[in-house]
């Protein structure tokens, strides 16, 4: 992860804040002073390698959205995709870059979700989210993102995996145990995948289906 993430992330870890950093990140970024990691031309390559099921007639939910480029893959292949973040700054950012979007793009906090959003979904993509929050509310994150998986749908996880050795974050990479943690509130595990990342700093990926 980038040094401006750790610089910014620090003061916050420090002062009992752990999310409070994304915003400060973005407007730094916006302002030519930072760079934002995770902004990248396409979708995450381990999304794009996913054969998503039909989405026509379905709704899907994009969790810390980002600059969008996850919500506008899922929502070419026919959902009605909601995509949110607790910045409004990279809100503002996915709206000005998709103008012609048809993703709702809306400013959320992960641990304190529209109570509508609850098992309204389905198909839900955490990607590399959950790996940028500290243990002192990792387990909270991860069981709130399993509330939003409709009966029927699927949850859909992305994360770099925990090696050996691993340095200070954020990012921390999610353990096995971590993984297996989404299949909580009625979800069920259907597989997890560990695959290699070479040239990535992170090297090492998991991908986790579940189901309700």
């Amino acid at each position: 992860m980038s040094g401006d993430v750790r610089r910014l992330a620090a003061g916050y870890l420090r002062d009992g804040d752990p999310t409070g950093w994304f915003e400060p990140l973005y407007a730094e970024a916006g302002a030519g002073g930072a760079a934002v990691p995770w902004d990248v031309p396409e979708a995450s390559a381990h999304l794009r390698a996913y054969p998503l099921p039909p989405g026509e007639g379905r709704r899907a939910l994009v969790v810390g959205c980002g600059p969008g480029r996850d919500a506008e893959h899922i929502a070419a292949a026919g959902y009605a995709t909601t995509a949110f973040d607790i910045s409004p700054t990279a809100i503002e950012l996915a709206r000005d870059r998709h103008r012609d979007t048809r993703v709702d793009y809306v400013v959320a906090d992960l641990l304190n979700p529209p109570g509508e959003w609850r098992q309204a979904f389905d198909l839900v993509l955490e990607s590399n989210n959950v790996q940028a929050l500290p243990t002192s509310i990792r387990a909270a994150a991860i069981a709130a993102v399993g509330t939003f998986v409709a009966p029927g749908g699927t949850l859909l996880v992305l994360a770099a995996a925990a090696v050996a050795g691993g340095g200070d974050g954020p990012p921390w990479p999610l353990s096995r145990d971590e993984v297996e943690a989404f299949a909580g509130d009625g979800l069920t595990l259907v597989s997890v995948e560990r695959t290699d990342a070479s040239g990535s700093t992170l090297p090492s990926r998991w991908r986790a289906v579940l189901r309700r």
